[in-house]
């Protein structure tokens, strides 16, 4: 019997496996309809009533500006204190011009296929992401604290094909998963755009823009599975892996923050994971600097900035699965299995 076979079925039938990719799905689902029901299709009616509105804000702006240029210019004549209430000069009271009041900031949600899925990729990762983690640990996990893995290794005393062999047929069946579920998130964000929305200015750069974004999804969905596994398999227990999550996340990656806030150390964000993993997903953050200046050729005064690229995201996820899955295969190999 073919062992990757035996464990794909293994994997198919926990009913760990079974309830978790399915509380997956289900929330990726409560996330598409709450989209759908939070936005709503544009018509010309509510144009031009966001037309109007905009137009009366702008009024009133204007009639604000002119009382207040009033109430200003009285106070000087007067020579009454203002207590820093009015500038120096009277004049520059102004309202703001029209072209800034938007009437967009009057219409209601919709949703732009084009501008806004890219966004809805990166909770769809970051879920399933969560969720293969967890199976991948778990799955493992369960093996070496049910005494499991040594009877399967009295059957096939090959330890790392037993456990590679055990990854693969795990990240076939997140792939599985993970696959199908994407095609049905652009298929129900579409719908959400076609009924709630628009669907307008899709191009096939557009379309391969998404895709590679999409595919940089998956990329970590597996990364993060392995992971799972790989520490899980460490410390031959599910725990080992929660637990160093917990750690790395809560304890180092807050606790570090706090410390690197503290110390005023530039571009602490650069210090931390989650900034890389968005990075991997939007192709490249970019970190301000608030504390230091410059200077620009109109006397401007811009902070420094640092960008965090996808290709640098890509060396840190790539090291921490070989360091990680190497340390899994070394202790697999050299330690003594009881």
């Amino acid at each position: 019997m073919s062992l990757f076979r035996t464990e794909l079925r293994r994997l198919t039938k926990r009913r760990f496996t079974r309830y978790s990719t399915l509380l997956g799905l289900l929330v990726l689902v409560a996330v598409v309809v709450g989209v759908f029901f939070t936005n709503q299709k544009i018509d010309a009616g509510q144009l031009a009533r966001a037309e109007r509105q905009a137009d009366q804000q702008y009024q009133e702006q204007v009639r604000w500006s002119e009382q207040e240029r009033a109430e200003c210019e009285k106070a000087k004549t007067a020579g009454t204190s203002t207590d820093g209430r009015y500038p120096d000069d009277c004049s520059v009271i102004t309202a703001p011009p029209r072209d800034q009041i938007q009437a967009s900031w009057f219409l209601p949600s919709t949703f732009d296929f084009k501008e806004t899925f890219d966004e809805t990729l990166i909770p769809f990762a970051a879920i399933l992401a969560l969720v293969g983690f967890v199976v991948g640990a778990s799955f493992v996990g369960a093996e070496w604290s049910t005494g499991g893995m040594m009877n399967l290794l009295l059957w096939r005393p090959k330890r790392l094909t037993v456990l590679l062999t055990k990854l693969a047929a795990l990240l076939t069946g997140i792939l599985a998963v993970t696959l199908p579920a994407a095609v049905l998130w652009i298929a129900g964000f579409w719908a959400v755009a076609t009924f709630r929305g628009s669907t307008e200015k899709m191009t096939s750069g557009v379309w391969q823009s998404f895709l590679l974004t999409g595919l940089r999804g998956v990329a970590l969905v597996l990364v993060l599975t392995t992971i799972g596994f790989a520490l899980a398999s460490l410390g031959r227990h599910t725990a080992m892996a929660l637990g160093g999550v917990v750690a790395v996340m809560v304890v180092g990656q807050f606790g570090l923050g706090i410390l690197l806030g503290m110390a005023g150390v530039r571009f602490a964000e650069a210090w931390l994971l989650p900034t890389y993993i968005l990075a991997w997903m939007t192709k490249t953050v970019t970190l301000q600097d608030w504390n230091s200046c410059n200077a620009t050729y109109f006397g401007e005064c811009k902070p420094a900035t640092m960008e965090i690229t996808w290709q640098q995201s890509s060396v840190l996820l790539s090291v921490s699965v070989l360091v990680i899955l190497g340390a899994a295969l070394w202790t697999m190999r050299r330690r003594d299995i009881t």
